[in-house]
Parts: C-alpha cells; structure tokens; sequence
C-alpha cells in the first residue's frame, strides 16, 4: 500500500512538473468598444472575424462590443473614460470638442457617408424640402441620425426646429410598421438600418443622398491619453477590424456565417438560415459600399482623408451645427496608419476564400 501510495504521488508531481514546464497562455485584455446601435447587426462582422480568426487574441485582447443607443452616446462614453473605444460618426465629436474634450478619430472605417434621409418608394416626397410639417423618425434621440436631419432641413431653407418633427422610430422592424402606419413621413438613419426596415416589408427611397456622398463618416474614436497610454492596443484593434473587413470582402457569405456563431444574438428570427444570410448579405453590401477605400480617395485602412473631414466640418458649421470651426487635426490623426496596415491582405483574402464554416 505503500509502495502503491508513493508511486501516485511521484506520478502526480511528474503530471505537475510536465504541466508547469508547457508555455503559459497569453493572457488576454478584455476592451470594451462603443458599438453606436441598440441591436447588433452585420456592422459587427469585422470584430466577429477578428474574434475567430484569433486576430485579436495573438495581440492579447478580447473584444467585446458594448451596444449603444447612437453616436452622441458612444462619444459620450469615451469623453467620461467609462469606454475606451467606440465608432461614432464624427458630427458629436465636433460639438463636444469645443467644449475642451480631447479625443481623435484614429480610424475612418466608413469612408463613404453612410446617412441620409430616406421615405417609402412609393411616397409623394421627392425631396427634402418637402418635409415641412413631416415626422422624421431616427433610431434613438442620441442618433447622429438627429444631427444630419437637422443638417439636411436647414440646407433646404426650413427651420429644423419649427418646419419638422424629429421623433424616435425605433430599429428594423418597428421602424417599417411606424411606417407603414404612417406614423412617420420619413428617416434619417443610416444604410444597415435602412436594409433592414426593407428586409422587414418596406421598400425605401434616399432623398438628396449625393449631397452628401463624398464626406466621411464613423471611425474608431479614443482619447488622446488613451492613444498616448495603449497606442499598441489601439493598434491592435484596428488592425484586427482592418482585417475583418478585408476578409468580409473576399469572402461575404463567411462573413455573415461568422458573425451568427460569435454573436448569436445578430441572426434573424422567424426565418431559415438560407433566407436570413441572404437578408444580411444585403445589409452587409450596403456597409461594403462605405467600408471601401476608394469611396474616400484613400489608399490604407483607416486612413482619413484631411480634404473630406475638413470639407464636412464646413458643412456643419454653416448649417448651424456646430458653433464654431473645429481643427481638421483636433478631430483625426492619422499617426497610428502604417503600424495598423502591418498585414499582408492577399493573405488574408486568401484565408477569406479557403475558409470552411463549421
């Protein structure tokens, strides 16, 4: 018995030495980034193939994206330090800047202007001057959906505070029925949000869109300490969305295929697979359209073009916006650019068209 007893303690330590001498896990560093929508949709698919291509974890984070009623918000929440990270559009920040917050966009992800005004294909409304006395229904009252409404009456020569109404319509499908019940006139919202309210019934119409076409819109967004502090976390954030979304490029269908298993939560109800992956690969080629470089003249991921974003704090700033012009170089900054770019994208286009979904 003994003897026996001594044997199993000896092989217990030898387990025990043989566990201690394999290589540690990296340790991982959860960071929460500001997604500017209540409901996760085909948007997240870059941080969900980031996730399980391991992108992120070979840099040591975890990425968990933390809902947020819109972009007024998620500027909100970096301003206070309660996140580090989110993808607003840049019209918040421009308002908040002046009030003495120091943060920069350190990554154009939506090179192409992705908001708008749109109303049902088979309105009497051809225009946005034709709004007056019209309900406007935007996501959340934290929208920048709010701002761009308001950009895009006054640019018609109505009064955005007395010549229409600005209300809540909700995401999706509540915002169709509010529709269809003709409870709103009209949107301003954002081209996911738009395919999805025609994947729930009904058909939409832009209104003025190319007015607005060539500025600029969401981009990673932090503190000026933080990118001071954790300039290789903000790296390795972008680099892995950089990478997502080269890979979503070459690869759709595995893109949406990948989004469903790390977030369960996006995939559709009330439909089968083949019908719900067809719904957001439409919502996933209307985002494409922006994530393109070319729709902001740019040549590397997240690069932000100085010409646009200075032409759009123009626009806000005649139209009433904002009070006072902002530096182009207070709202960006394209020093992170070439460590962020450090991938080989025929690579990971290659990954993207050999990947095998479970």
């Amino acid at each position: 018995m003994k003897r026996k007893g001594f044997q199993a303690a000896a092989l217990a330590l030898a387990f025990g030495l043989a566990l201690s001498a394999l290589p540690a896990a990296a340790a991982e560093t959860t960071v929460k980034v500001g997604f500017c929508a209540h409901t996760i949709s085909s948007a997240v698919a870059p941080y969900a193939i980031a996730t399980k291509m391991g992108w992120f974890a070979e840099r040591g984070l975890k990425v968990e994206v933390v809902p947020l009623p819109g972009s007024t918000d998620c500027v909100k929440e970096v301003a206070t330090g309660d996140i580090p990270y989110s993808l607003p559009s840049m019209e918040p920040l421009a308002i908040i800047r002046a009030e003495g917050v120091k943060a920069k966009i350190f990554y154009t992800a939506y090179q192409g202007y992705n908001y708008g005004i749109a109303v049902p294909s088979d309105s009497p409304i051809q225009k946005v001057a034709e709004l007056k006395g019209k309900k406007i229904g935007v996501t959340s009252m934290a929208s920048a959906g709010v701002i761009v409404a308001r950009a895009m009456v006054a640019m018609t020569g109505l009064d955005p505070d007395r010549d229409v109404h600005i209300v809540v319509a909700g995401e999706a499908a509540q915002t169709a029925a509010l529709l269809s019940s003709h409870q709103v006139d009209a949107l301003s919202q954002f081209d996911v949000q738009y395919v999805l309210v025609e994947n729930a019934g009904v058909s939409l119409r832009w209104l003025d869109r190319e007015a607005l076409r060539h500025y600029p819109s969401n981009g990673f967004l932090a503190l000026e300490k933080t990118l001071a502090e954790h300039r290789d976390q903000a790296v390795a954030l972008a680099r892995g969305y950089a990478m997502g979304t080269q890979f979503l490029f070459a690869n759709p269908e595995a893109a949406i295929r990948i989004l469903y298993e790390e977030y369960p939560q996006s995939k559709p109800t009330g439909k089968d697979e083949a019908t719900a992956i067809r719904d957001d690969l439409k919502a996933l080629a209307a985002r494409q359209a922006d994530w393109a470089l070319e729709a902001g003249g740019v040549t590397r991921w997240g690069e932000s073009n100085r010409k646009n974003f200075a032409a759009y704090i123009d626009f806000l700033l005649k139209w009433g916006v904002i009070k006072e012009k902002v530096s182009v170089d207070d709202i960006i900054t394209n020093d992170l650019i070439d460590d962020i770019n450090k991938f080989d994208p025929a690579k990971v286009a290659e990954a993207a068209k050999s990947y095998k979904a479970n």
